[in-house]
């Protein structure tokens, strides 16, 4: 059985985060154990990473440093033994370098690149961005297998990560400007949507995700 480590660091979208990977997990013909913890022993040995965030970047960053041992345990997970990774929300912003929300904060530095605030060039187009928007590319990563050119996801945010290889992203969103919607390098990823809200398509990527084997 594999055990997919659910970070717990008090993010505000962790009940339906557990709710949807365990939805995901079940339909699964490989036995999956989605485990909601912040203990380090068990994301230090999870088969699967995932974390969540909702909120300002700061904030997140240090909620998730207050929690002893979590960012070393899951430098051992991911970056040590290659357990899938993916970032959810704000949980994908912290991958970058560093996030400019309320000054400047450094991030994990998973992936080279930078959080800042949106800035739509057109008045119709306001921030937070939320709702429904479609995602634009190829949509190669595994992540979205099954899922077709232009699906709809749902977004609620005010920043975003902007990485500084556009090779490390692989899928964009046009809100009055593009930026990243998903990005993945080697064994980490991250969707700036919220699959735990979006319906049946992000119900695939969730599955896709525990069937990724980077």
């Amino acid at each position: 059985m594999t055990t997919v480590a659910l970070i717990d660091y008090g993010s505000g979208n962790l009940p339906s985060a557990d709710k949807a990977l365990r939805k995901a997990a079940a339909a699964m013909d490989h036995p999956f154990d989605v485990v909601t913890t912040d203990d380090p022993e068990v994301i230090a040995r999870a088969g699967a990473v995932v974390l969540p965030g909702v909120g300002a970047f700061a904030a997140c960053r240090a909620a998730l440093e207050a929690r002893d041992g979590v960012i070393e345990a899951m430098n051992e997970a991911v970056s040590a033994r290659g357990a899938p990774f993916l970032g959810v929300c704000v949980g994908m912003q912290l991958l970058a370098t560093r996030g400019l929300e309320f000054g400047l904060t450094p991030g994990l530095d998973w992936l080279a690149g930078e959080v800042r605030r949106l800035e739509p060039d057109h008045p119709d187009r306001k921030v937070p961005h939320m709702g429904w928007n479609s995602l634009e590319g190829d949509l190669c990563s595994p992540l979205f297998s099954g899922l077709g050119a232009g699906v709809h996801m749902y977004f609620t945010h005010s920043f975003a990560l902007f990485p500084d290889d556009p090779a490390d992203v692989t899928a964009w969103c046009d809100h009055g400007g593009v930026f990243a919607a998903a990005v993945a390098r080697g064994n980490v990823a991250g969707v700036q949507f919220h699959p735990e809200k979006s319906q049946g398509a992000g119900a695939r990527l969730l599955s896709n995700f525990l069937n990724w084997r980077p």
